[in-house]
């Protein structure tokens, strides 16, 4: 694959960020001599996360990144013939350090798009050893991804688009890999910037930060600037006193309050004046636990607000039902943590769908494990308005569906078909990396953002309701509900 797949100058991740059973799996396919038989898996979820009807796809541009730079290296095999039986065929492993990714194909919905249970995030296609590796690694790098960039999601529709949403959980994420992980799918998912200057360095997200409480803490109210005049805004403006300044104020907010001066304490405003003399255009004063009386002042109605401290769907809730002033929400652990559901549960094994050509399916008492067999196409279908009728699964082989073409599907989970005239068509999976080529260069980051507030804006009112939306539906053509009818022996 060519360089310009790995812009930020180093993989996603190791090939041994996995599982040992990848590894035992790939010498009992070696050993069988099926190494190099073709084989499709899909990787997708079950449900929706958050109890939700909806989630953004996420994690391709990482998973691209892994494919390009896939490649055992010596200490990496040497390190798996010292896990695996002492007797393990010398000439496996050689096999294991000529694998690369250039037999794989990758089809895949495109950053930012809706998601919905079944329909696949990923189909991956190649000799079966090498996409039975990928498995592991694969599921790390977009089930998490596609789960913070919802989290944001929701959190975003609360919000609503005129107020600014600072991601600044890197301090309470799961490791640094989570970190940044955290931080780039929130901006994918609709936050507006991030503290995490990592995050700003690698992957050109806007960062944005204060002061914290040690600063103010800092200080003990004896300590003189250097310099205590403000620069004036213009060229033909005078500096100013700010120290004394501010005393003024205080006491004309106080004043008009009916409160008398009140003196903070001393070390409180020589903090306030150390920041505002180090950030002349840019303060953001930090009031968390003191008072804000003084934002009732007319005099200061344009000062913007932000606030923090523990915000999750619920307090943000509140803060917009209650008609707040508040410009901009910092939010750190519930956007990077996922506390509601830590995990979104997407599955590749059970999505082994194709080997050497033949349907695979795992057949199973439960219904919502029933995986569905062969090679497989996605389309979404659209009304007249271009509101969002279903997702449609069918066999790769099949005839796509035409716009005012009357179709028969079935719903997935219903006994009966039912009926639909799409106004429009649009194809889901698109072809990303062919026999190790890229096909088409990826969306930056910021187009993928942009496409997913697109995506999100499509969703009907009940569909987009956080607490018990209606569900979305998937269907699947009569030919695949046929196969599997006829795999799982039921009479056709």
């Amino acid at each position: 694959m060519a360089a310009e797949w790995d812009p930020e100058g180093s993989a996603a991740a190791p090939p041994l960020l996995t599982d040992l059973y990848q590894a035992t799996m790939a010498l009992g396919y070696w050993r069988a001599g099926r190494e190099r038989v073709h084989a499709e898996f899909e990787l997708f979820f079950r449900r929706c996360p958050f109890g939700g009807a909806f989630a953004l796809a996420a994690g391709l541009r990482d998973c691209v990144r892994f494919l390009h730079d896939f490649r055992l290296r010596d200490a990496d095999v040497q390190f798996l013939a010292s896990v695996l039986p002492a007797d393990t065929d010398p000439a496996f492993f050689q096999h294991l350090r000529a694998l690369d990714c250039s037999g794989v194909t990758v089809r895949a919905l495109p950053e930012g798009s809706l998601a919905f249970p079944g329909v696949p995030l990923l189909q991956v296609s190649g000799p079966l050893l090498v996409v039975q590796l990928l498995e592991t690694p694969l599921l790390c790098l977009v089930s998490y991804a596609s789960l913070v960039a919802t989290n944001a999601a929701r959190l975003r529709l609360i919000a609503g688009p005129e107020k600014r949403l600072l991601e600044m959980g890197l301090r309470r994420a799961q490791g640094p890999n989570g970190g940044l992980t955290a931080s780039t799918y929130s901006y994918l998912g609709g936050f507006d910037s991030s503290s995490n200057v990592l995050a700003g360095q690698l992957r050109g997200i806007p960062v944005a930060g204060t002061l914290a409480h040690s600063f103010i803490t800092s200080f003990s109210g004896s300590e003189v600037p250097p310099d205590p005049i403000l620069a004036p805004a213009s060229s033909e403006g005078a500096g100013v006193d700010l120290a004394a300044n501010v005393q003024k104020w205080l006491e004309r907010v106080c004043a008009h309050l009916g409160l008398g001066v009140q003196e903070p304490h001393p070390g409180e405003r020589a903090a306030f004046v150390a920041y505002a003399l180090a950030f002349p255009r840019a303060f953001q004063g930090l009031l968390d636990s003191y008072s804000v009386w003084s934002f009732q002042v007319p005099w200061l109605e344009s000062v913007p607000i932000a606030v923090s401290n523990n915000i999750d769907e619920e307090e943000l809730a509140r803060l917009v039902q209650e008609g707040s002033e508040v410009n901009v929400i910092g939010i750190g652990t519930s956007v990077v943590t996922c506390p509601q559901q830590p995990s979104l549960g997407c599955v590749y094994k059970v999505g082994l769908v194709s080997v050497g050509g033949q349907p695979r399916m795992k057949l199973t008492e439960d219904p919502e494990k029933q995986t569905l067999p062969g090679s497989k196409a996605a389309f979404r279908l659209l009304g007249s308005d271009g509101s969002l009728l279903l997702d449609l699964l069918q066999l790769a082989e099949e005839p796509p569906p035409q716009a005012g073409q009357e179709l028969r599907v079935w719903p997935r989970g219903a006994q009966e078909p039912r009926t639909v005239k799409p106004a429009q068509v649009e194809p889901l999976l698109r072809l990303w990396v062919q026999q190790g080529q890229p096909c088409e260069p990826l969306p930056s980051l910021a187009e993928s953002r942009a496409f997913a507030q697109l995506s999100l804006s499509r969703l009907s009112t009940e569909h987009r309701k956080l607490q018990s939306p209606a569900q979305y539906q998937v269907a699947l053509s009569e030919k695949l509900q046929a196969l599997v009818d006829s795999l799982r022996g039921r009479p056709l």
